[in-house]
């Protein structure tokens, strides 16, 4: 089997990222002063429990106290259904909105920012399906996570699931930047186990994937037409940091979910994802995670986060020498052991912050059916964009094989040369 280069050899650094990023405990109290001088009308898109709490109410409250006009769009689903984009249009085009604020989870972070496409440049959300089909700036867009986990509020891509094709799919262009991200783990306070759970699964896998993704050494040109570009000197810096910080707060935040100074870690290092994952991109766990959940419904930190540890071995023998490091971050490197010893040290570290979190490690327990491996197989091979990220070239095979010992949980080594 063919394998890519693995080393940087152009020496790229490569980030895209906000205007400005607000990090801190109580630093929402800011946002009336990031959204007035961006304009008068903004609209808030969350969903319908944020949009019962004090939190909220609060935030709105400070906004108009600025002389701002709110709306609110407090609808949004859970995988970001494309009616929902369908209806924020019908209701708010022609309205006069002048900023999008995106405020809750990850589906509530990529309404905004495509809410904020069609309402500036109007047409049907299927007309941007795909890599960088956006025609130019949008109005600007605000994100504020209510989750530690899915680095939606700094990445430059949405999510969409089409009821209609029963499948998701990426909007993604640098022009769906944020214009600010304003973030503050006291919002995470109040956020359900099930739900940290997940989300803190999310972020391990962006670290992960963008830390042993593929170094693409692209051309300029390749630079100007791709998000994805591959892992690089920068990218690396925020992945070390995540990795480090998500080692000693997710069994903090289980055991606690009111410690703070732990759930400040854990949306630090998601941030951290974000912003690797947004010229790195996520790779075959993520491809193989969509048709499981199109099939299973289960949430997606979980689909992630059950095939880490079997892709993670398929990953194994081209990537020894960056799990060894990983094992370093997680402080679990013997320097009397080898390479191939520490890398695999590092794997069952991740296992054992996934079982801390209550992740499934099996597709099993994801309600996966043996029947279904075949088709799961097909439908992730369609994810060309995100197999490309992959530090081994993945065919169909390989990945029946991943899905195979995910099934069984058969988590042996593989043979390394």
């Amino acid at each position: 089997m063919a394998t890519p280069v693995i080393d940087n050899v152009l020496g790229l650094g490569l980030l895209r990222q906000p205007n400005t990023v607000i990090f801190g405990p109580g630093q929402r109290r800011q946002l009336p002063y990031v959204i007035a001088p961006l304009g008068s009308h903004v609209l808030v898109c969350t969903d319908a429990r944020m949009a019962t709490t004090s939190e909220f109410d609060e935030l709105r409250a400070a906004l108009e106290d600025a002389g701002l006009a709110v709306s609110v769009y407090a609808e949004v689903e859970p995988d970001l259904p494309r009616s929902n984009i369908n209806d924020v249009q019908s209701r708010f085009a022609g309205a006069g909105v002048e900023v999008v604020l995106g405020l809750g989870g990850g589906s509530c972070l990529d309404m905004a920012k495509v809410a904020s496409l069609v309402l500036t440049h109007g047409g049907d959300i299927r007309d941007y399906y795909g890599e960088n089909l956006v025609p130019g700036p949008t109005m600007p867009v605000v994100t504020v996570p209510t989750t530690g986990g899915t680095g939606a509020e700094v990445s430059c891509i949405s999510v969409v699931f089409d009821e209609e094709r029963a499948v998701k799919i990426g909007v993604a262009s640098a022009h769906l930047e944020a214009h600010t991200a304003v973030i503050d783990p006291e919002l995470t306070l109040s956020c359900p186990p099930g739900l940290t759970a997940a989300t803190g699964a999310d972020a391990l896998s962006h670290l992960i994937e963008s830390f042993t993704d593929r170094a693409k050494n692209p051309t300029a040109d390749e630079i100007n037409r791709h998000l994805y570009v591959g892992k690089n000197v920068l990218t690396d810096i925020y992945c070390r940091t995540g990795l480090t910080l998500l080692n000693r707060s997710l069994e903090r935040v289980v055991a606690d979910p009111l410690d703070l100074d732990a759930r400040s870690e854990t949306m630090l290092a998601a941030y951290c994802g974000g912003m690797a994952l947004n010229t790195a991109g996520t790779a075959s766990a993520h491809a193989i995670q969509s048709p499981i959940g199109n099939l299973t419904h289960t949430p997606h930190g979980w689909g992630v986060g059950a095939l880490l540890p079997y892709v993670m071995r398929a990953n194994l023998p081209v990537r020894v020498d960056v799990f060894a490091e990983m094992a370093d971050l997680f402080g679990v490197s013997d320097p009397e052991s080898s390479a191939l010893d520490n890398a695999k040290a590092a794997i069952v570290r991740v296992e054992e912050l996934l079982t801390a979190l209550g992740v499934p490690l099996s597709l099993r327990e994801l309600g996966v059916t043996e029947d279904q491996l075949d088709t799961i197989a097909d439908q992730a091979m369609l994810s060309t964009r995100l197999l490309a990220n992959n530090p081994r070239v993945l065919s169909r095979d390989d990945v029946f094989e991943i899905l195979r010992r995910g099934f069984a949980n058969d988590r042996s080594w593989p043979d390394v040369d």
